[in-house]
């Protein structure tokens, strides 16, 4: 191809040629394509017995073979540089240099512009045979569908197949039956918290939300939120993704550490979440959902449980569907907050509903929601017929409710056995952080936060507030009855 940019018997250099003026690069790719690329010069300097030199910038070097005619001179260039480029043209001479550490891509570009220089009459064409560019990962997220996808995250041809074996999906399923999970909570479910639950019974433990790009490149953040200690029985990491081969990468990462169980996040509702296009986003498309699923469900060698919401937004029409999605797609069990996104915490959450769905599908179902007190667990998976019940906030204003499950009735500390109990957590994250003074600003960070829910325990036993938990079964309103009867009083 050629672009000649005119010509001139002026010495003088800007004036005597246009500028800027555009350019046409020819290069041959693997398979014998003629690949053209048009290009700004950026400036043009020349002289009828002197050089003319062109300025362009291209964003990638590559090997060229420079021909100028009529003479027969040639050279190679190689070069590192990139960005501005710079070749010097000897019109009188005939011949060319490159100068200025120009990139072998730039100096392509501007020989590829056929000059018929001042003087001479000099005509230069470019032969470049470029490197092959590396292979693109393919991208992997819920739209293409599994069999497209490895259990590796790529296409490798083979045919999808699952890492995890039915017996121990199997095992999984009943060794949460009847169980108080502890719900993965943003900075609530920190490995001293979780200790702390543990030593009151907890069994199943669900660590803070991992984002799953994050944690795959590195992040030592969300690399830290995989830990797992000792003492937690089923230990769980919950994932945020919409990538299929993210997800797989961040439940083997999850599995090296340690963990029992992968829960991806399908329902969390703040923006930092949404805007991502992950959490509740993921609950606006069905099918796209499904797919996600189903391929970490099939990449990742632990069994997967989701946790939703009743819906993306304020009604819960679709919640049915959703749950109905999860189990197709393989998933192990699904976790269902009882609300959905725009409700966010402001109101009760729909057990009947939850119910509904229990008795529809066929892989466990674990209700969430307003649960601070045993004989609400009981209750709720009396009436909802689910396998297991979550509780967050509950949890976080008395630890100690794990307990209460177990020993189904009311344990009511005295002052100082709750002063005792906060002190254990202190003396747990000195543990986990270290006691020097970067420890002690990473403890600032979590212990106050936590005394902003330990401070709204009331004590709550069933023969006096069992009935209101029916009535009122939002909790912060039957806290704020209790408080306000303790002013009133």
């Amino acid at each position: 191809p050629r672009a000649p940019l005119g010509s001139s018997s002026s010495s003088s250099s800007m004036a005597a040629r246009p500028s800027p003026a555009t350019a046409t690069a020819a290069s041959h790719r693997p398979g014998g394509a003629l690949h053209h690329r048009r290009h700004r010069i950026q400036s043009i300097q020349s002289g009828r017995s002197g050089p003319m030199t062109l300025a362009m910038a291209l964003p990638r070097a590559a090997p060229a073979r420079l021909t100028s005619r009529p003479a027969a001179a040639a050279t190679n260039i190689n070069s590192n540089s990139s960005g501005w480029g710079v070749m010097s043209v000897q019109a009188d001479a005939e011949a060319f240099t490159a100068t200025d550490g120009a990139s072998a891509a730039a100096a392509a570009a501007a020989a590829a512009a056929e000059q018929s220089a001042a003087a001479g009459g000099v005509d230069i064409v470019v032969e470049t045979n470029a490197p092959p560019a590396p292979a693109k990962a393919p991208h992997v997220d819920g739209r293409r569908s599994r069999q497209d996808v490895s259990p590796f995250g790529r296409d490798d041809g083979e045919p999808t197949s699952r890492n995890v074996t039915d017996a121990a999906v199997e095992a999984f399923r009943e060794s949460i039956r009847g169980q108080l999970f502890l719900a993965p909570l943003t900075k609530g479910g920190n490995l001293p918290f979780r200790r702390l639950c543990v030593d009151f019974g907890c069994r199943v433990t669900v660590s803070e939300m991992v984002f799953a790009r994050f944690v795959t490149r590195g992040n030592p953040v969300e690399k830290a939120r995989l830990r797992r200690h000792p003492s937690e029985k089923l230990f769980g990491v919950q994932i945020a993704t919409n990538q299929i081969a993210e997800g797989i990468a961040a439940g083997r990462m999850a599995a090296d550490a340690g963990a029992d169980f992968i829960d991806l996040n399908c329902g969390c509702p703040i923006h930092e979440t949404w805007k991502r296009g992950l959490g509740a986003a993921l609950l606006k498309k069905p099918a796209k959902l499904e797919r996600l699923v189903r391929g970490i469900a099939d990449g990742v060698p632990l069994p997967l449980t989701v946790k939703i919401r009743l819906g993306a937004g304020s009604s819960v029409d679709g919640a049915q569907q959703l749950a109905e999605v999860v189990e197709a797609a393989g998933a192990a069990a699904v976790i269902i907050h009882g609300r959905t996104k725009e409700q966010r915490y402001t109101k009760a959450a729909n057990w009947n509903l939850i119910g509904d769905i229990a008795k529809e599908r066929g892989i466990p179902v674990v209700g969430n929601g307003d649960i601070l007190t045993w004989y609400e667990h009981k209750h709720r998976i009396d009436i909802s017929g689910a396998a297991a019940s979550m509780t967050g906030r509950g949890a976080l204003i008395k630890p100690w409710i794990f307990q209460e499950v177990a020993e189904g009735r009311e344990w009511e500390p005295t002052p100082a056995e709750r002063v005792e109990v906060y002190l254990r957590l202190v003396g747990y994250f000195k543990d986990h952080f270290r006691e020097d003074a970067l420890g002690f600003k990473r403890y600032m960070e979590f212990m106050p936060w936590h005394f902003g829910f330990f401070c709204r325990y009331r004590p709550l036993p069933e023969s006096v507030y069992g009935a209101m938990a029916l009535e009122y079964p939002l909790l912060q309103t039957r806290l704020g009855i209790v408080s306000a009867a303790e002013v009133s009083a």
